[in-house]
């Protein structure tokens, strides 16, 4: 979906005020590590993660996702009751129901005719978000609309941690849970609004999206733990990230060198650095989150776009891919023009 009238008014996130350290981890882990005979250090060679961040294992996402939103609101220079849609792409939620979209709704005063609902599409989440509220903004439906996004992993790797010291946990245990180690937290909002022409708009234009459901299982959760065949996700989904890129590349007109900005959700070192060796993407226009914030899930892309407005890194007129692969299997790419 490609879109003419679309900026992004503003962005904001919150890092989870906790470090968490992978020596920590593999401290609480040490019986099972020495008894399977893994060496130290493993955790950050294979996934290049040093820390990440943990909310308090009781925030609600609602409360993350709400104070987010309040920032990105008063950065928009909106007011809440404005909004014609709210939309929560979280992975991890209050409750299975109600939606948490509505808890946020609530928390933030909005109007009785804001429209709210949860998307859920593993780590693609957020970049759907944006296309369903660009999408509405485009035909004219709303004038202004807000994704927002907490995941507070804190509970399902605490309960991991204490699963996989039971004397019994085998080593393909252990390789089957590795991926929910990587976990970290975070919170960030975004407020999409109908642009005007004005010079210093960030238009958001839209992009492609390509699926390989044949590989749904590969990466399976529940609250309070991830089973994930690292080896086969990683493969299949570098193979369609590829494919994607090259519908991208002829329908959004994308070289590598004409981009300066790749965003990439970022599962760790392996994943980051394959794929910008397979496209050719110069490492230093890869802002790297992994090493110290860990795995985010569908967080992890905007906050990374948050960041690098937060550091002053773009330019006007910067070009910027947003490309996300999440378990399903599903792969997007967009673009945002700063």
């Amino acid at each position: 979906m490609r879109y003419e009238n679309v900026q992004i008014l503003a962005i904001s996130h919150i890092d989870a005020p906790h470090r968490l350290l992978s020596t920590e981890i593999e401290r609480l882990l040490a019986p099972t590590m020495r008894r399977l005979g893994l060496p130290d250090g493993l955790l950050k060679k294979l996934s290049g993660i040093e820390e990440r961040r943990m909310f308090d294992v009781d925030l609600a996402p609602s409360d993350g996702a709400a104070d987010a939103a309040r920032r990105a609101i008063t950065t928009a220079g909106i007011e809440p009751g404005d909004l014609g849609i709210i939309v929560n792409t979280s992975v991890c939620r209050d409750y299975i129901e109600p939606s948490t979209a509505s808890i946020v709704h609530q928390k933030l005063g909005l109007g009785a005719d804001c429209l709210n609902f949860d998307i859920g599409n593993a780590c693609l989440a957020f970049l759907n978000g944006m296309d369903m509220v660009a999408t509405m903004i485009e035909r004219g439906q709303i004038q202004t609309g807000l994704v927002v996004n907490c995941e507070n992993t804190h509970f399902a790797l605490r309960q991991t941690i204490s699963r996989l010291l039971d004397p019994r946990t085998t080593w393909q245990t252990f390789r089957d849970q590795f991926a929910t180690l990587t976990l970290g937290c975070g919170a960030v909002a975004m407020v999409l609004g109908r642009a005007t022409g004005a010079p210093g708009e960030h238009r958001f234009l839209g992009g492609v999206t390509l699926a390989a459901t044949q590989y749904s299982r590969l990466c399976t959760a529940q609250v309070d733990q991830m089973v994930t065949n690292t080896k086969k996700l990683f493969h299949h989904g570098l193979e369609l990230g590829l494919s994607t890129w090259d519908v991208a590349r002829d329908a959004l007109g994308w070289t590598v060198d004409s981009l300066d900005h790749f965003i990439i959700h970022q599962v760790g070192k392996a994943h980051t650095e394959s794929f910008a060796r397979a496209l050719g993407i110069d490492l230093a226009k890869i802002f790297r989150l992994y090493p110290h914030h860990g795995n985010i899930g569908p967080a992890g892309v905007p906050i990374v776009l948050s960041k690098l407005v937060e550091s002053g890194r773009l330019r006007s007129g910067d070009r910027v891919a947003l490309m996300g692969i999440g378990s399903g299997i599903n792969c997007s790419m967009a673009e945002v023009v700063w």
